[in-house]
């Protein structure tokens, strides 16, 4: 299945990573992330919301890590070692999709994986919304078809599809958003 490795910066927006996710559980590609990822998420969610109950974080990570068990990849340290990437920083996001197999690594932060340090690499970093476009391309049925259920399954506060588009297209994917509104009737 097509691997993929989640940045911890398409995990922190709530939508963005609901959407992302059950697309996943569909069957849309494999999820992939490392400790040091999720740790990252949590991070930066508890500074986006610091009133934030650290239950509730901790409740978003497990949820996350029990419904993909296969997701987490390990033993990517001594893979950052030969890479060159303008942030160091960066380097064991692009060591967890080599060691994990990833086809692809999704994430805002583009200019951070010039292509130049990608060469020996197997991986193509790609935006959020040129993955999910990919993915309404695929799959556009199944893809609205998550979408309306996600929407479905919002509870606090409860919205419908057009609420989860405009949360997506703020979450910084406005042509997937886009794109979906022209798929609807």
């Amino acid at each position: 299945m097509y691997g993929v490795v989640l940045d911890a910066c398409v995990l922190v927006p709530n939508a963005m990573c609901d959407t992302l996710l059950r697309l996943a559980e569909r069957g849309f590609y494999r999820p992939l992330w490392s400790q040091r990822i999720l740790d990252e998420t949590r991070l930066a969610i508890r500074a986006v919301h610091p009133e934030i109950d650290q239950s509730r974080l901790d409740a978003r990570v497990a949820a996350m890590t029990s419904a993909f068990e296969d997701a987490l990849v390990t033993g990517w340290e001594p893979a950052c070692a030969g890479l060159d990437l303008p942030d160091d920083n960066d380097r064991h996001v692009l060591a967890a999709a080599i060691v994990g197999g990833a086809q692809s690594l999704v994430t805002f932060n583009l200019k951070d994986f010039p292509s130049s340090s990608l060469a020996s690499t197997a991986v193509e970093v790609v935006h959020p919304d040129e993955f999910l476009l990919d993915q309404l391309d695929l799959y556009p049925a199944s893809a609205v078809q998550v979408l309306r259920e996600q929407a479905a399954d919002l509870r606090h506060p409860p919205s419908d599809l057009a609420g989860v588009l405009n949360r997506l297209e703020r979450s910084g994917v406005p042509s997937f958003a886009d794109a979906v509104r022209l798929l609807l009737p």
